[in-house]
């Protein structure tokens, strides 16, 4: 048992000095580019991150946090404190999965077919509900990875918009691993430009609010251009133990 609290006591300090360099880091990447640190959202990717350090971070100011997997959010949804935080979902969304984040989920941010749109509109619906999702694009167009590309964007943005009981409330992109520093840059600019091009066109039922890009690795990098909102995992809590229970 001591070794234990042991480990947890170490992850605990880990995470008490990770979150005060990540949130000075972002508030002086947000003065540096002309923006208000209070307008950068840290979202915790909690991915695999034990309930009782999720809940120490909850406790340090976190207000947002997000899974990737459905099984693992539903396993720990009522250990949550979400008194203070809201639960988002950022993993790839099968279709069939849709009906157990349905009222759980303050948003759904890897929404990329109609299929997928359509479900949430009618279990929403189901529920008397609404959900806020994101449209999450693929822009590098990678064969193997999840998201509309840029192509298709504007048809499903449009599409999606006449579903009920959905609000989109922006877009959320994941870079290729393998970009260079500024491929990656030029990435994220090149969602800025979406961004702004949708939020001038003032569609009925299309909020721009968000825009989802950046994480451990690059997220100064992305809200130097134009992200609000950063998904921070390993920066926070140390790398991904698979399998392991503390």
């Amino acid at each position: 048992m001591e070794k234990l609290s042991d480990d947890f006591n170490k992850r605990f300090l880990d995470l008490d000095e990770n979150y005060k360099v990540i949130k000075n880091n972002i508030a002086e990447a947000a003065i540096k580019f002309g923006r208000k640190p209070e307008d950068i959202i840290l979202l915790a990717a909690t991915k695999t991150v034990p309930i009782e350090i999720i809940n120490h971070g909850i406790n340090l100011g976190i207000e947002h946090i997000g899974e990737n997997k459905v099984q693992e959010l539903t396993e720990k949804y009522d250990s949550y404190d979400l008194s203070k935080c809201e639960l988002q979902f950022i993993g790839h969304l099968q279709t069939n999965k849709v009906k157990y984040l349905i009222g759980k989920v303050a948003m759904i941010q890897s929404v990329d077919s109609m299929k997928l749109a359509r479900e949430i509109s009618r279990l929403s619906l189901s529920h008397n509900v609404k959900t806020d999702i994101l449209i999450e694009v693929n822009i590098g167009k990678e064969p193997n990875k999840s998201g509309i590309i840029p192509e298709k964007l504007n048809d499903l943005l449009y599409e999606t918009a006449t579903l009920p009981a959905i609000n989109i409330s922006g877009l959320m992109a994941i870079p290729p691993a393998d970009a260079n520093k500024r491929d990656t840059f030029n990435y994220f600019t090149n969602m800025y430009k979406y961004f702004i091009d949708i939020s001038s066109k003032k569609l009925d039922n299309v909020n721009m609010q968000f825009l989802s890009m950046g994480m451990s690795a690059d997220y100064a990098d992305a809200i130097s251009a134009g992200s609000n909102m950063v998904r921070i995992g390993s920066a926070l809590f140390g790398p991904r133990i698979y399998n392991k229970k503390i």
